[in-house]
């Protein structure tokens, strides 16, 4: 993710602390036996996110989207699995009015508390049975303000929406299991009025018109995280191509970012094609990007790295368009374990920039990392260490970011080019589509080297201000 302005990237993405302040504590058991499943997963900066008892195989959303209006009317179905005997179960959906619940085909009880949506079914459900919850619901979705000011979510805009979700915003606009830790598939038909495009991610399968209304049809196959999952909706110009190698391409645009986006989007087939080559094959089945027009366009939305088609507030430049597709090895595919482990996501992201900005002939990544090394001690750069971020505030401040990307380049003068440039490819092919913590990683590194690392990652990743030493 980028935002702006704060130099190129950083700022913050603290939840409001009343909405996210602590976890509820799992119920007892019900009558029909069994017990309430955590409405939490633990998250060491995020503890209400997400929720435990349940693991999601699939999402099918079902959006009827006036525009005029602001309204949603909504079905969402997910397919889950049991991971104990439930009796009732949360899901996290903030706003939005529910009018009914049914699990397995049959009316459920349903009360709300806060973001948590807890749900009784009829009978209780056995630990390894899978089981279909469908929850209708709708109203005028509203975004969530972080801590800087900055909207995430369901974003209003005059021809539409601009719909991002890290770290918790995609609970504005359908349930779910809210935690990178719960990764699913997913399918989505948006209905939205003639005239407009709805984008969301994956493939667009079929296109449906009817009488002043249109229906899109979108299949993301490959599994992903809550907070990565968009429905965008605009009177976008559309174009659908196909690289070299036949990965099809879906851009849609904003008329009014149309000219400063041509030449950074250009470049999309070019730069995929790099990243390959610098993080191994590329993980999805398409990729494109989705540039919006948001209110205030020039303030701090900046771009998340939605997967297959990042979201860009405004035309990205070309450094952000390196990023974010970055992202779609490192946090899209691998993705962090616990929001402590962002900067699995930001560094690799910004340390992608620096080797691609190498590539091109311009400063080196050791440049680059000695241009930030030198900044004062009172510099943002060492507010905090990258592996520790000790609030929801230091989520996608400038440590896990520059920080996070002089980690790699320390390690990559540890064990020099060979063994480092085959980490940056084994790491994404051998974790893909799973959840991963910043432990994995070190003994990833570990594994592949007969290089003493304790120190290293011991003074990088945790240790506080500048660790005063070089390779």
């Amino acid at each position: 993710m980028i935002r702006r302005p704060l130099r190129s990237c950083g700022a913050t993405a603290a939840l409001s602390v009343a909405l996210l302040l602590s976890a509820c504590s799992p119920g007892t058991g019900g009558a029909g036996g069994g017990t309430a499943g955590a409405a939490g997963v633990g998250d060491p900066l995020f503890p209400s996110l997400g929720n435990g008892g349940y693991d999601v195989g699939h999402y099918g959303i079902d959006l009827d989207y006036d525009v005029a209006g602001g309204t949603l009317d909504a079905t969402t179905e997910i397919t889950a699995t049991a991971t104990q005997d439930l009796s009732s179960f949360t899901l996290d959906l903030e706003g939005l009015k529910v009018t009914g619940v049914q699990v397995d085909g049959a009316d459920a009880a349903f009360s709300r508390k806060g973001h948590k949506l807890t749900v009784r079914p009829a009978g209780s459900l056995k630990k390894g049975v899978k089981f279909r919850t469908t929850v209708k619901y709708g109203g005028e979705p509203k975004a969530m303000k972080d801590a800087d000011g900055s909207p995430e979510g369901w974003v209003r805009t005059p021809d539409g929406a601009f719909v991002t979700g890290e770290p918790a915003g995609s609970m504005t606009w359908f349930p779910g299991n809210n935690h990178p830790s719960d990764k699913a598939t997913y399918d989505f038909s948006l209905t939205v009025p003639r005239g407009y495009t709805a984008v969301a991610n994956g493939e667009l399968r079929a296109r449906r018109a009817g009488k002043g209304r249109e229906t899109f049809q979108w299949h993301s196959g490959e599994p992903m995280s809550s907070y990565l999952a968009t429905a965008s909706i605009g009177k976008f110009t559309v174009t659908e191509s196909r690289t070299a190698d036949g990965l099809p391409l879906y851009v849609a645009v904003d008329p009014q970012e149309a000219e400063k986006s041509e030449k950074p989007l250009s470049r999309l087939e070019e730069i995929l094609k790099w990243s390959v080559k610098r993080f191994g094959r590329y993980p999805f089945s398409s990729a494109g990007a989705i540039v919006d027009h948001p209110p205030r366009v020039a303030e701090n939305y900046g771009a998340l790295e939605t997967q297959t088609k990042p979201v860009y507030a405004g035309a990205p430049d070309e450094t952000v368009v390196v990023h974010e597709t970055a992202h779609q090895w490192f946090g899209d595919s691998v993705t962090p374990k616990t929001w402590k482990d962002i900067w699995l996501n930001e560094g690799f992201a910004t340390y992608a920039e620096w080797l691609w900005e190498e590539d091109e002939g311009g400063r080196t990544a050791e440049e680059q990392f000695k241009e930030n090394y030198e900044k004062a001690e009172d510099d943002l750069v060492w507010k905090f260490p990258p592996g520790a971020p000790s609030s929801q505030k230091d989520v996608l401040e400038e440590p896990v970011y520059y920080r996070g990307a002089m980690v790699l380049q320390q390690l990559r003068k540890a064990v020099g080019d060979k063994v480092f440039f085959k980490i940056l490819k084994d790491w994404p092919s051998e974790h893909r589509y799973s959840t991963v913590s910043t432990r994995d990683f070190i003994a990833f590194c570990e594994a592949r080297t007969d290089t003493d690392l304790k120190d290293l990652f011991a003074d990088w990743l945790y240790g506080k201000g500048n660790p005063g030493w070089e390779y």
